[in-house]
Formats: C-alpha cells, sequence, structure tokens
C-alpha cells in the first residue's frame, strides 16, 4: 500500500513538473521588412513590442519574428513550410504582399500565393491573422484597388482575422517614417503593436 501511494505521488509530481515548463504557444510573425524591423534594433520593431505587451497580460504567448526585409509573397511561399514546422505555431499573423504591389507583379499570383500560405497554417492547426497593406496612388487607382481588396478578399474565404492596413496608426504622421518614406521608426513602431495587439485579441 505504501509503495502504490510513493508510485502515484511520483507520478502526480511529474505530471505537474511538465505542464510547469510546457513552452508558451507560439505566434509566428511571417512578414517583409514592414515586421522585420527594416533601420532598426530587433528589439524596436513591433513584433518584440507585442511580445513585450502580452507579457504583461494573461496571455501567455511567445512571439517568434520570421520576417525578411525584401519578402515577396513568392519568397514567403517558398521558405514558409520549413517555418511551420520549425516553430509549430497556434497563430500566423502573415504579413506580406507589399513588395508584390510596389514591383508592379500580377495580383492574381500574390493573392494565390497568400491563400496557399492560410491554408497550409490552417492545415497544420494554427489560426491565422492577415495583415494588409496599401499602395500609394501613383500605382492607378484600379491596381490599387484590387490591392486593398486581396486582403479582405482572403481574409473572408479563409475566416481569418484581419488588420486591413498595418500603417493606418501611423500614415498622417510623416515624422513616424524614415528617410525612405516607407518604412516607420522606433517612436512609430508601437502604435503598430498595440493595432496587432487589439486585433489580435479575438484568436488569443
Amino acid at each position: 500500500m505504501r509503495i502504490s501511494f510513493i508510485v502515484a505521488a511520483l507520478i502526480l509530481f511529474l505530471s505537474q513538473a511538465v505542464y510547469a515548463v510546457a513552452p508558451a504557444p507560439v505566434i509566428l510573425v511571417f512578414g517583409d521588412s514592414l515586421s522585420a524591423g527594416y533601420g532598426l534594433a530587433a528589439d524596436q520593431a513591433w513584433p518584440s513590442l507585442l511580445q513585450r505587451d502580452l507579457a504583461g497580460t494573461s496571455k501567455q504567448y511567445r512571439v517568434v519574428n520570421a520576417s525578411v526585409s525584401g519578402e515577396t509573397t513568392a519568397g514567403g511561399l517558398t521558405r514558409f513550410p520549413a517555418a511551420l514546422k520549425a516553430h509549430q505555431p497556434k497563430l500566423v499573423v502573415l504579413e506580406l504582399g507589399a513588395n508584390d504591389g510596389l514591383r508592379g507583379l500580377p495580383l492574381d499570383v500574390a493573392q494565390h500565393n497568400l491563400a496557399r500560405m492560410i491554408e497550409l497554417a490552417q492545415a497544420s492547426g494554427a489560426k491565422v491573422h492577415l495583415v494588409g497593406m496599401q499602395l500609394p496612388p501613383n500605382f492607378g487607382p484600379d491596381y490599387t484597388q484590387q490591392f486593398a481588396n486581396m486582403y479582405s478578399t482572403l481574409a473572408k474565404k479563409y475566416r481569418t482575422g484581419l488588420t486591413p492596413f498595418l500603417l493606418a496608426p501611423v500614415v498622417m504622421h510623416p515624422e513616424m517614417f524614415q528617410a525612405d518614406q516607407l518604412h516607420p521608426t522606433a517612436a512609430g513602431q508601437p502604435l503598430l503593436a498595440k493595432q496587432i495587439q487589439k486585433d489580435l485579441a479575438p484568436l488569443l
């Protein structure tokens, strides 16, 4: 009887210990230079600030930033399966497409690439939050409208979360952009992190 009690107590202790050290679920940020923190220190980019902000709440997640400056949807799709396998995220924040648009690439191809990444993420069991962008008006009304609609169309089809325009909190503040007028400064990054955190809330 005493041996059985000791064995049961040991099993309970070990199960509690395993639970205590279980890793926090991963939020995988998969984007381009706007998420990689172009021109900034890594801890200044909005994904790092999102990690800091979540740490102050009851949401125990680990944010992994797998963003690459200059990335297109085609390049992202090429490396996405390996990222899913390596990090096994519970939530994917997908922020790609801006470089496709700025290069004038065919948007049906960009939409297909984004759709495929969403499908792969959802097949792995991860939820998906899509982060959209907008193009300058000099690309023409048809192309810019088609580009903006791409994100809402995908979000509706696949029932993902959606941030329609990543730069919405800073777009009216030119002083919050670097000299290239494309990438937010360190001062603008907390605003992006707050917006994403708010939009992610239903998925967390």
